[in-house]
């Protein structure tokens, strides 16, 4: 009997050990960023900007028409996808991912930065390199030059956060993101080359690990979230202003909820 009694409070205990393993496990939020409106883009002209030549030699011919460079503001796929957009739940502080960030990284390559959005995180690493050099341009031979310059964005005001030239190809910066007054909250930050205005990147602030940028078709899924209600955001540049626009999603353990969230 005191065996039997031993074997059934041991398998008790195996059970009382394993619950917890899964009971942290969280849930999963899936779903799709839509926009209301039309797609929208602004023109420029590659003879007002230097480089003329070499900046039309860039791949992605989608925005690009002759001699005309396009920032495709607002770009509107299949059934409404909005792309670009990113999602991140807003009410979850998660210090270990804060300390463990290593930087946002941004590439300046054929006149375009990339990505063209994405998130930072405060007091974090920002990064610019610039892969940019034309040898058929004896100026430019070393190097196309850029000039990152970074901005706060909150409402209609903006702040410089750093102005730097990159003037050979190789050439990299590294600058902490400042963000001041609470203005992470509210804000995001937003980068463009002073020597090519189409040259345009957009960041969200963000504190925790659970964020995407959609995919092309607008759809997204963020990952081990803990299970309860949770504040979650979709956000745009150019899209309702810039404005964050905010749902309640309740994630239930293990589970999937799915969120349809339009930007308008």
């Amino acid at each position: 009997m005191k065996s039997a009694l031993s074997v059934v409070f041991g398998v008790a205990a195996v059970a009382f050990v394993a619950a917890p393993l899964t009971s942290f496990a969280g849930g999963t939020i899936a779903g799709k960023v839509t926009f209301a409106g039309k797609a929208e883009q602004k023109e420029f002209s590659f003879a007002k900007f230097p480089n003329p030549k070499f900046c039309p030699k860039i791949p992605n011919k989608s925005v690009m028409d002759g001699d005309k460079r396009f920032l495709k503001t607002i770009e509107v796929g299949k059934d409404g996808g909005l792309k670009g957009a990113v999602v991140a739940v807003i009410d979850i502080e998660d210090q270990a991912f804060v300390d463990g960030y290593k930087g946002t990284e941004v590439v300046a390559a054929f006149c375009e930065f990339l990505p063209f959005s994405g998130v930072v995180v405060n007091n974090k690493s920002f990064k610019v390199e610039n892969t940019d050099a034309d040898a058929d341009d004896p100026k430019s031979t070393l190097g196309v030059l850029h000039n990152p310059h970074s901005f706060v964005v909150k409402g209609p005001s903006s702040a410089t956060g750093f102005n730097i030239a990159l003037a050979k190809k190789g050439d990299k910066m590294e600058k902490p993101v400042v963000f001041r007054g609470g203005a992470e909250k509210d804000g995001f930050y937003r980068l463009q080359c002073d020597q090519h205005e189409f040259m345009q990147s957009f960041f969200l602030p963000v504190s925790n690990p659970h964020f995407a940028v959609v995919k092309d078709d607008g759809s997204f899924e963020l990952k081990d979230i803990p299970a309860g209600k949770h504040k979650v955001v979709a956000w745009h540049p150019f899209a309702a202003k810039g404005k964050k626009v905010e749902f309640e999603v309740e994630v239930a353990e293990g589970g999937t909820a799915n969120l349809k969230a339009e930007i308008k």
